[in-house]
């Protein structure tokens, strides 16, 4: 049996990569955002945060937020014409209308 080499975040460098500019400490805002169900999402990852992170396939995606779990939502998605459900916390979500999408 072959054995998986890697983890999660494998081949993520360029994409996860921050820019010059957006280097340095997260903002207290983007932790403390709050969703409405229903409400639009474009996943953008904040790679200075491991936890809540989806998998990279899906950076760049707008999704719909269903629900909260938590300090987390669940995002809807589409992957290729089949539904997802996805975990993600609040830091590595934007808003459709506020979001610069640069995946």
């Amino acid at each position: 049996m072959v054995t998986r080499i890697g983890g999660a975040r494998r081949k993520t460098r360029a994409k996860f990569k921050k820019g010059y500019r957006e280097q340095g400490k997260i903002s207290l805002r983007r932790y403390l955002q709050r969703f409405e169900d229903g409400e639009k999402v474009v996943l953008l990852a904040e790679p200075a945060v491991q936890r809540g992170l989806y998998f990279r396939r899906f950076h760049g995606k707008i999704g719909t937020v269903t629900r909260s779990l938590g300090s987390c939502y669940e995002v809807r998605i589409l992957d290729a014409r089949k539904e997802k459900r996805l975990i993600v916390h609040p830091v590595h979500l934007r808003k459709v209308e506020n979001a610069n999408v640069k995946a």
